[in-house]
């Protein structure tokens, strides 16, 4: 799958907007065929700062979606409200899913 982290500085007016700003964009992006999971969270030390962690199927699903209508109008839209361009982390890993945190393990509970 193609993994793929990134972290955006938003505008201080719209950071507590930034759920609704990025919502159309989310959305579309969830419907795709080959996005495994595009989930944002923002972090407790900044509150302008939102983490997206993203996956995709494989290669062609990724590029699907940075060629897709969506993309392009968020490419349009989302800039004017970040303070700076995003930074990320792309990595294709040999997985479809989440691993376990095997040093957290939590013992079954019946």
């Amino acid at each position: 799958m193609i993994f793929i982290t990134a972290k955006f500085r938003v505008l201080p007016a719209d950071a507590d907007r930034w759920p609704e700003i990025a919502a159309e964009f989310t959305e579309a992006t969830r419907r795709e065929p080959g996005c495994l999971w595009f989930e944002w969270s923002r972090s407790v030390a900044d509150p302008t700062e939102y983490v997206l962690v993203e996956a995709f199927r494989n290669d062609e699903a990724g590029a699907a979606h940075v060629q897709s209508a969506h993309f392009r109008a968020a490419q349009e839209t989302l800039p004017r409200h970040l303070v700076e361009t995003p930074r990320i982390v792309n990595m294709t890993v040999p997985q479809d899913d989440w691993s376990l945190l095997g040093e957290m393990a939590v013992a079954e509970q019946d």
